[in-house]
């Protein structure tokens, strides 16, 4: 079949400025392009051509300036001038599109896939969003809470969500007591930091309240282990190095902690695994309704074990073998007390670790995921 693969708006693909969507449709690219002919909508960049063929796919690429508006005009615009070559028009995570698209491509299949909460009704006018489920075959969705949220603004999704969990690459997050260029990778980075000989837990992520780090530097004042050391890695936004007002606060904590907190800012997409090695323990400290941070499976890739908090789509995927959960995702002391006990005990950090990465491969490849996709297009599931 030809397919069409309409991405968002806020950063291009192939995920070169990182994003989760962004990387989502990379995994699963090279696997559905070998059945199926696709081409791959996004956003222009600097530094990738409007339109090339790679890997036997079609990446086309339209004005955004990062809003859905100036997106949509050009992403219609090449909608209408060949969308009717597709039998399959996949839209990821914006609903909005949907009935535009619609009014070009009378006779297309539409595939929505859904990532976060973007059917709240402060997000889409009530009336659009039940167009555009009418008009969409099937809603995937990253987790069953995003299902259930669509399902609960508007019961006329019910029966059209599908969830298929997201994937990793488990050659690039590999956990360095398998793999050898991990432990490279491993021994490199805790040198270059001065942490060779500490225990190393690690928070990934986009630095904002609502994700919640400040959280965790504020428990750093609980933890009894005077070789532990937090990292906190991430910045503002992607290929962000602004110190935005809430990132000069977290730093500013981190000056008082009497745990040695390193914040790194901003890392490369395409480097960031290499903390995944270098770390012993992740913690994920979201405070919102998290529709499922794809951080928890690079952790799980990595051998690492992990905190994550029970918000949202995230505790889906631990079971009392990989993780931990926080329940009070504002309360520092929840955190140091389960920290504690991960560094008070090796061998239970060590078979978590052991069980994440067998998760990992057994069911959150992006072989798995593109193979649940195209059971969607092809209607098998």
């Amino acid at each position: 079949m030809n397919v069409l693969m309409i991405c968002t708006e806020k950063l291009p693909v192939p995920n070169i400025r990182g994003g989760a969507i962004q990387t989502y449709i990379c995994g699963v690219a090279g696997f559905l392009a070998g059945k199926h002919n696709l081409t791959i909508l996004g956003r222009d960049d600097p530094d990738l051509p409007q339109d090339e063929t790679s890997g036997g796919i079609r990446y086309v690429r339209v004005p955004s300036g990062s809003t859905l508006d100036i997106y949509a005009k050009g992403v219609l615009e090449f909608v209408g001038l060949y969308g009717s070559q597709y039998d399959i028009i996949h839209i990821f995570n914006r609903p909005r599109l949907v009935m535009p698209v619609r009014a070009l491509v009378p006779h297309a299949r539409i595939i929505l896939s859904m990532h976060n909460d973007m059917f709240n009704p402060e997000k889409i006018e009530p009336g659009e969003a039940i167009a555009a489920i009418s008009q969409t075959e099937r809603i995937i969705t990253i987790s069953n809470y995003i299902g259930d949220e669509i399902a609960y603004y508007y019961p006329e999704a019910e029966g059209r969500t599908k969830t298929i969990y997201s994937g990793v690459d488990l050659s690039r997050f590999a956990p360095w007591f398998q793999s050898q260029a991990a432990q490279q990778d491993r021994a490199a980075l805790r040198a270059e930091h001065g942490l060779s000989d500490k225990k190393i837990i690690l928070f990934v992520g986009r630095l904002s309240r609502n994700k919640g780090p400040h959280v965790l530097v504020k428990a750093m004042n609980q933890i009894h282990h005077s070789d532990a050391v937090l990292v906190v890695v991430g910045g503002a936004w992607y290929s962000d190095h602004t110190v935005s007002d809430y990132i000069a606060y977290v730093r500013a904590l981190a000056l008082k902690s009497p745990i040695p907190v390193l914040t790194t800012g901003y890392v490369d997409a395409h480097q960031v695994h290499r903390w995944f090695t270098a770390a012993d323990i992740f913690v994920c400290t979201s405070i919102w309704q998290e529709p499922l941070a794809r951080v928890h499976y690079e952790a799980m890739a990595a051998g690492l074990p992990f905190l994550t908090t029970a918000r949202g789509g995230n505790p889906e995927i631990v079971t009392s073998s990989n993780g931990l959960l926080v329940t009070d995702p504002e309360n520092p002391s929840e955190y140091a007390e389960k920290l504690n006990q991960l560094l008070s005990h090796p061998e239970l950090c060590r078979r978590m670790g052991e069980h994440g990465r067998r998760l990992a491969e057994e069911r959150f490849t992006w072989q798995r995921v593109a193979e649940d996709i195209m059971s969607v297009w092809e209607r098998r599931a």
